[in-house]
């Protein structure tokens, strides 16, 4: 079934369109979205285009690789004329003049292990080369709010000092290995985003994101979450490949896109913000537990491959602080539990 169609993640839609915020900064103006078929990218889009069923009249560019696959996802609103796709590949200079851009979203990345693993230079490039070029094209266009989704691997592994990591945490990557190319690449986006800032005059700020889940998810998204999930909604046993200590945060998709226009529309400029639903902070053996219970499945453990194991991250305790963007109005909506319910139904 389509998601679309569905009452559930239209409800989810319909939510975050309720909220609380200046959404009349929106009004008139345009949002350049990379990565607009990503899972958070998508779920995004959907939000404005709802909104914009109200009145808004928010012109929505939103940049892919994948023109099929885009319009295949976005059908009940290519048409429209505040919806217009544009192919491109965000490491080659953009060469398309849309006039005045009042807000670029930064979403594209790889961001799943298969990824690090068999393209480990498009995951370093579209962090870096890409940020660089949608940095120049903000400066060149006016762009009066330049938003970078980063994530929460730029902090590494915990020392051992804190218990959840703040704004201001800076723990160990190891540079030199495969893995290392997300996370540095992440770090060195978020340098770029401030030296555009300080040179150039541009307003950025910068959400870390914690590892995201929900129905808006990739078929081909290989994060170990992310597969508990599409096997339980295919009613298969989850395969656990580690012994599932690894503590983490999660949030459900679409409280991560209030997050991210939370901090677009009421964030300082300059500024880190984390988000994450701490009350959905678990381990990955429990996840998996979970994810089998709503199934009515069995968790089974298995070794994985080199290349797998190549993309793994080896971060065993992430756990993020948010209370720098509670103080910005955000709570998270859908529950771990709620949460993971709703995404296998919606997928299965």
């Amino acid at each position: 079934m389509n998601i679309l169609n569905s009452k559930l993640y239209i409800e989810d839609i319909e939510t975050v369109c309720g909220l609380d915020l200046p959404w009349k900064e929106f009004e008139g103006k345009t949002l350049l979205i990379t990565g607009a078929t990503g899972m958070i990218g998508s779920c995004l889009i959907d939000v404005i285009m709802h909104k914009n069923k109200d009145g808004l009249a928010c012109k929505v560019y939103a940049l892919g690789r994948n023109g099929e696959k885009a319009k295949k996802r976005f059908g009940y609103c290519y048409d429209s004329d505040n919806f217009e796709f544009i192919p491109c590949d965000i490491n080659e200079p953009l060469t398309c003049d849309l006039g005045r851009v009042d807000y670029i979203l930064h979403l594209a990345s790889n961001t799943h292990p298969a990824a690090y693993a068999g393209d480990p230079i498009g995951t370093i490039t579209t962090n870096i080369i890409g940020t660089n070029n949608l940095l120049k094209y903000a400066v060149e266009h006016r762009t009066a709010r330049f938003l970078f989704a980063s994530s929460v691997e730029i902090y590494g592994e915990n020392r051992g000092d804190v218990k959840k990591f703040d704004e201001s945490y800076l723990g160990y990557i190891d540079c030199n290995t495969l893995r290392a190319g997300y996370p540095e690449s992440k770090r060195c986006g978020e340098a770029l985003c401030q030296a555009y800032k300080k040179q150039c005059g541009l307003d950025v700020v910068i959400p870390r994101i914690s590892r995201v889940y929900g129905p808006t998810m990739l078929m081909s998204d290989t994060k170990a979450s992310s597969q508990f999930i599409l096997r339980a909604a295919v009613g298969e046993d989850i395969v656990l490949k580690s012994a599932g200590e690894q503590y983490y945060s999660y949030t459900y998709v679409t409280d991560a896109v209030a997050g991210l226009l939370i901090v677009l529309l009421k964030g300082e400029s300059g500024e880190a913000y984390n988000i994450a639903d701490e009350k959905s902070d678990i381990r990955l053996k429990d996840f998996a537990k979970l994810c089998a219970e709503v199934a009515g499945t069995k968790v089974i453990f298995d070794i994985p491959d080199a290349n797998e194991a190549a993309g793994y991250s080896k971060v065993t305790v992430a756990k993020l602080d948010t209370l720098k963007l509670e103080r910005l109005g955000w709570n998270a909506n859908i529950g771990l539990y709620v949460g993971v319910e709703k995404t296998i139904k919606l997928l299965k």
